[in-house]
């Protein structure tokens, strides 16, 4: 007679997870009270106007639905089809790259090339990303990223955490101290009346602060991960991982590359050069030479017709524009890399697939937001904010409303959405107390970015975990931590601030 295997816990999948809070907020709906503020010309909520209106409270229609909604667009929360066509797009794009064995070959040479200083990579690449989330906010566009670092690291010995934790905890500390990030601080600052230099010197030093925590832990724990495998929080799961990420043939390929990929390596490296050129937002930093350019272009007789005069400068890309990019990358690489057009759709076919399950999740994410903007609960929220943080002292204040920051950005996790809905009413109660309202924004921006380091609700963080294969509860375990220092050393800077 067999013996009864014991099941203990397991944790739910992200899907379970994120239907589960769809379906609480649902249910909060009918408890908390709806409410609404005036708006000005510009759509910002103006202080001292919210006013209770009926109840519309959400049933299990509204949560099947909100998963649709969220993806097609349900005013006033924004579709998430872009964001999911995008990561399509590079999965197919990643697709026809695979096959021809270039990635292999390239990801052998790094292997060989960093072999004994393997930490460097961790040193160098999360900067790199931080410094994309500071200064144009990256977050979805790093989903083109995972699929080829997470391998990369594997192969040098860490594992598929350290591979996420570079990218998704770089971009997310760049966006947490965000410096001109205009979906962030630009938002923000626009909302609150001042100017994004304004505060300029307090998000450096969150930026260098944060990330050389942040850099030190990646670094602690891949080294030990390196040292004994076992110390992995997904060790269980590593061969699968290896298999899925073809680490295993990496590393015993060749590391010389033939001419043809060669060709097709050329043409990775500047897609995705041209995709981080064409997402940051040359105009607001007072950089025209991208849209002269265009306007030149598309300007010129019959040329600038077969160009397309609707042509889009760099810098006025987003989603879209990028999905369009990949897209075509993928037929340029198997062009040049001479593949056959059967073989080169089905390579492309197949990579979409692949992160199918990615593209999903962004809008069942998202879907959280289509319940509480259609209860008209998010006004309520925010107005219980307004009233708690009146009449305290400058430290008390700031602290609080970081501390209020924190429960907000996991119910609206767009750094933008939550600026505007927000910032016209806590940066003039901060001027009440004699905290100015560029480290009101500061408070916001630290705030945010711890949270989308972790919330379920967003879709940067739940696609990363789905990308690299790690459940949130694994993630949880791994980041915790971190998490608490770095609350604890916003707490202490944005206190600092206040004496200044």
């Amino acid at each position: 007679m067999s013996e009864k295997v014991k099941k203990g816990f397991k944790m739910p999948t992200s899907y379970t997870i994120l239907m589960l809070i769809i379906a609480f907020m649902a249910v909060m709906t009918w408890i908390i009270p709806a409410g609404q503020y005036q708006t000005d010309d510009a759509g910002n909520l103006i202080t001292g106007t919210y006013e209770q209106v009926a109840q519309n409270p959400q049933g299990i229609w509204d949560v099947l639905m909100a998963p649709i909604r969220a993806m097609l667009g349900h005013e006033p929360t924004k579709a998430a089809i872009d964001v999911s066509f995008f990561i399509l797009m590079v999965g197919a794009f990643l697709g026809v790259v695979n096959e021809t064995g270039a990635l292999d070959v390239g990801i052998a040479s790094i292997v060989k090339r960093f072999k004994g200083r393997e930490k460097m990579l961790i040193y160098i690449l999360m900067p790199l990303f931080a410094l994309g989330g500071s200064t144009y906010g990256m977050g979805e566009e790093t989903m083109a990223f995972y699929p080829l670092l997470v391998p990369v690291m594997m192969a040098v010995g860490f594992d598929s955490i350290t591979g996420v934790a570079i990218i998704l905890l770089g971009s997310q500390i760049g966006c947490l101290a965000s410096t001109v990030n205009p979906f962030a601080t630009g938002v923000a600052a626009d909302a609150a009346g001042v100017s994004v230099a304004d505060g300029m010197i307090w998000r450096i030093v969150f930026f260098i602060v944060i990330l050389a925590m942040g850099m030190f832990f990646v670094a602690q724990y891949a080294e030990k991960v390196q040292k004994d495998p076992t110390k992995s929080l997904v060790y269980k799961q590593r061969e699968t991982d290896m298999e899925h990420f073809n680490v295993n043939a990496s590393q015993e390929v060749n590391a010389d590359l033939t001419p043809a990929q060669k060709r097709v390596l050329w043409v990775f490296v500047f897609t995705f050069i041209l995709m981080i050129c064409s997402f940051i937002p040359w105009g607001d930093l007072g950089i025209s030479i991208f849209e002269d350019f265009n306007t030149w272009l598309t300007g010129l007789p019959v040329i600038g017709q077969i160009i397309g005069s609707s042509t889009s400068p760099l810098g006025w890309w987003y989603f879209p524009e990028g999905a369009m990019l990949f897209a075509f990358a993928g037929v340029a690489v198997g062009l040049v890399y001479g593949m056959e057009e059967e073989r080169m759709i089905k390579a492309f076919m197949n990579g979409a697939a692949d992160l199918l399950s990615v593209a999903l999740i962004c809008a069942i994410a998202r879907g959280i937001q289509v319940i509480m903007n259609d209860g008209l609960i998010t006004a309520t929220i925010l107005h219980w904010g307004e009233v708690g943080l009146q009449g305290l002292s400058s430290q008390v204040f700031i602290v609080l409303t970081y501390l209020f920051y924190l429960p907000m950005s996991f119910l609206i996790p767009s750094t933008s959405g939550l600026a505007s809905a927000s910032m016209g009413i806590m940066a003039p109660l901060g001027e009440f107390v004699n905290v100015p309202s560029h480290l009101i924004i500061t408070a916001f921006q630290a705030a945010s970015g711890v949270l989308n380091l972790v919330a379920p609700t967003s879709g940067i963080v739940m696609g990363a975990l789905a990308l690299g294969r790690i459940e949130i509860g694994t993630w949880y375990k791994f980041v915790g931590k971190l998490i608490v220092g770095i609350i604890l050393a916003s707490i202490a800077i944005l206190v600092l601030a206040t004496f200044f």
